[in-house]
C-alpha cells in the first residue's frame, strides 16, 4: 500500500526530495517495504541544484545499501585530486576515484529510484509544521507518523524543531565552463591568499564542461561577498573560469560544528537541514544521503513497533555512532585551516607521503580523521615553511640592508660620523 492509510495518515513524510530526502524514503522502504511514504519537494524534477557536483566514494556505498546501483552510468570516473596554495602545489592520484554528476541529473535518478521503491511524489512548498499529539502536521492538510525535514540549509521543517541554523556558514557560486587543458581529468581545488578561509574549484564533468566556482567563510571579512566579489575572486585563483563560465548560482553552507544537535521525538532533520556541511570543504552530498538513510531506517523501526515518537532518538544514536567523533576532527581541521600556513603545511604534507595525501582526502569526503601521520606531517610542514620563510626574510632583509644601508649598521654609522 503506497497511499496514505484509511483515516489519510501516512507513516512518512519527507520534506525535500533531493539526496537527503530520496536517501530518506529509500533507508525507510529498504527496511519495511510496506510503509506509507509520501516524499514532497516545492519543484518539479529534473531541475537544477548549487552544487559543486562532487560525488565521493562513500556516497555509492551508502546508496548500495538500499539497492541503488546505477547512480553514475554514462559518466566517467575521475582518479587525480590536485591541491594549490601560492607556490605549494600537489597533484596525486585518488585512493578511491571521485565522479563530478551535475545534480540536476543525480538528485532525478535519486527521486526516481524512490518513487520505484514505493514513496509517492508530490509538488508542494511545505510552509508550516507542527506536531499534534501522536500526529505532525503539515500546512493543516498532511498528516504523518513521522516527518523528516531534508529541505536544505533554510530548512521550515527545521524551524519546527526550535532549532535555527548554524552560526557558521560559508557562501558559494557555482558555474559551469569549457573545460580547458589544465582542468581535464581531475579535481583542482586552489586555496584563497586575499581571503581566508577560502577556496576556488574546479571539477571536470568528463562531457566537455567543467563545474567552476569559488566560496568563502561569511562573517571573516567586513565586506560580505557580493555576487561580483565572490566572481572576482573565482577568476583571481582560476584565470578564465568566471570569463568563460555560465550558469551562475549561489548558496549558503550550514557548516558543522564540533557538536550533532538533533531533535528526537516525531521530527527529524538530516543533511543540510540537520547542518551537516563538512567545514573544512564544504562537502555535503555524503552527510545528506547516509544520515537520509538512517533517519528512514530509524523512521520505519519506530512507526512498525508502534512507537513512532521514537524514531527522533533512533536517528540521533545512529547519527552519532556514524559521524560523531569524525564532526569533532573536521571542526579541529577547519579551524586549523583559516590559518595560510596550516594549509600550506598540509599541502607540503601531502606532496610528501602519499599516505598523508589520502588521510587529508578522506577527511575532507567522508568519515577521515585527523590521524597521526596526518598531524606529524601539518607538525612538519609548518616548521618546513616557518623555517624557509625565516630563511627566505633574512635574504630578503641582508639584500635589502646591502642595496640601502640602515642606521643600524657599522656601514651606516661610519657614514653619519664622516
Amino acid at each position: 500500500m503506497s497511499d496514505a492509510d484509511a483515516d489519510g495518515v501516512w507513516d512518512l513524510v519527507v520534506v525535500g526530495a533531493g539526496p537527503a530526502g530520496a536517501a530518506t524514503a529509500l533507508g525507510a522502504l529498504a527496511t519495511d517495504p510496506g510503509l506509507r511514504v509520501l516524499l514532497l519537494d516545492r519543484a518539479d524534477f529534473p531541475r537544477d541544484k548549487s552544487c559543486g557536483d562532487g560525488i565521493a566514494p562513500h556516497v555509492f556505498d551508502a546508496l548500495a545499501s538500499v539497492g541503488v546501483h546505477d547512480l553514475a552510468d554514462g559518466w566517467a570516473p575521475l582518479r587525480r585530486l590536485e591541491l594549490a596554495q601560492g607556490r605549494a602545489t600537489v597533484e596525486r592520484s585518488l585512493a578511491r576515484p571521485v565522479w563530478v554528476i551535475p545534480r540536476e541529473v543525480l538528485d532525478h535518478r535519486l527521486a526516481e529510484h524512490a518513487a520505484r521503491a514505493g514513496a509517492v511524489r508530490r509538488r508542494h512548498r511545505v510552509h508550516a509544521v507542527q506536531v499534534r499529539g501522536d500526529q505532525v502536521v503539515i500546512d493543516d492538510r498532511i498528516r504523518a507518523r513521522v516527518v523528516v525535514g531534508a529541505d536544505g540549509a533554510h530548512s521550515v521543517v527545521r524551524g519546527a524543531t526550535g532549532r535555527s541554523p548554524g552560526s557558521r556558514q560559508a557562501l558559494a557560486i557555482r558555474g559551469y565552463a569549457p573545460t580547458t587543458p589544465r582542468w581535464q581529468g581531475r579535481q583542482l581545488i586552489v586555496y584563497g591568499e586575499r581571503r581566508q578561509p577560502s577556496y576556488a574549484w574546479a571539477f571536470d564533468r568528463g562531457d566537455g564542461l567543467t563545474n567552476v566556482g569559488y566560496g568563502e567563510l561569511l562573517g571573516t571579512h567586513q565586506d560580505g561577498p557580493s555576487r561580483a566579489l565572490l566572481l572576482e575572486q573565482l577568476e583571481h585563483l582560476l584565470p578564465g573560469a568566471g570569463a568563460t563560465g555560465g550558469q551562475w548560482r549561489a548558496h549558503h553552507l550550514p557548516l558543522s560544528t564540533w557538536r550533532l544537535d538533533l531533535p528526537t521525538g516525531r521530527v527529524l532533520l538530516a543533511g543540510d537541514a540537520a547542518g551537516l556541511v563538512n567545514p573544512m570543504t564544504g562537502e555535503g552530498i555524503y552527510y545528506a544521503v547516509a544520515t537520509g538513510i538512517l533517519a528512514g531506517r530509524a523512521a520505519a523501526r519506530a512507526v512498525t513497533r508502534g512507537a513512532a515518537d521514537l524514531a527522533g532518538a533512533l536517528h540521533r544514536r545512529s547519527v552519532q555512532r556514524l559521524l560523531a567523533r569524525h564532526l569533532r576532527h573536521t571542526f579541529v581541521a577547519a579551524r586549523l585551516s583559516r590559518v595560510p600556513t596550516v594549509v600550506d603545511a598540509g599541502i607540503r604534507a601531502a606532496a610528501k607521503d602519499q599516505r598523508a595525501f589520502d588521510d587529508l582526502v578522506e577527511i575532507g569526503l567522508g568519515q577521515g580523521l585527523l590521524t597521526p601521520r596526518l598531524a606529524n606531517g601539518l607538525v612538519t610542514g609548518l616548521v618546513t615553511g616557518l623555517s624557509s620563510g625565516l630563511v627566505t626574510g633574512a635574504r630578503n632583509r641582508l639584500s635589502h640592508e646591502d642595496d640601502h644601508p640602515s642606521t643600524s649598521t657599522p656601514a651606516g654609522t661610519a657614514e653619519r660620523d664622516r
